[in-house]
């Protein structure tokens, strides 16, 4: 495994399950051997032993931001080194920063040297609802274009 690329979200929730049902068309789709899927959805802890020894973590959820509802934002991990301390966080508001803090105490070594973040704005939350038309459009975006950096960059074997 090189990437495994992890859906964070909760399917109940329109836009917020925008992480899993990613990793739902990417697999549709087909993926090149370089990638494994997961879907992280409400159990972020489970995040965190998913994460163990891979090299490129890829991790996929909606966010709140006020933004045009579909904007896509990449962060590399460099940018989420310093992220939320881990006392007083419960299940129901442990999201992906709060998975990767957890995943860095938990695995020390094994931490990923690699970790990507993409971040889906969303327009509504509704429990039940379907995902918005923007977010939907952004996400089959970046699950074709997933497919093809991976595909590109998958090692090549002679016949």
């Amino acid at each position: 495994m090189n990437t495994l690329i992890i859906g964070c979200g909760n399917l109940l929730r329109g836009d917020d399950a925008v992480g899993p049902i990613l990793v739902r068309v990417m697999w549709e789709l087909g993926i090149p051997d370089s990638l494994t899927l997961a879907d992280g959805g409400t159990g972020g802890m489970d995040v965190a032993f998913k994460m163990r020894g891979a090299p490129h973590v890829i991790l996929v959820d909606a966010c709140t931001t006020g933004s045009e509802p579909g904007t896509l934002f990449k962060i590399p991990g460099e940018e989420v080194e310093t992220l939320p301390p881990l006392t007083g966080i419960n299940l129901h508001s442990f999201r992906w920063d709060h998975a990767l803090a957890f995943a860095h105490w938990l695995l020390k070594d094994e931490y990923p040297r690699k970790v990507t973040v993409y971040l889906i704005e969303a327009a509504q939350l509704d429990f039940g609802a379907v995902l918005s038309d923007p977010v939907q459009r952004t996400m089959e975006t970046l699950a074709h274009r997933l497919i093809e950096e991976y595909r590109e960059t998958a090692p090549h074997h002679a016949s």
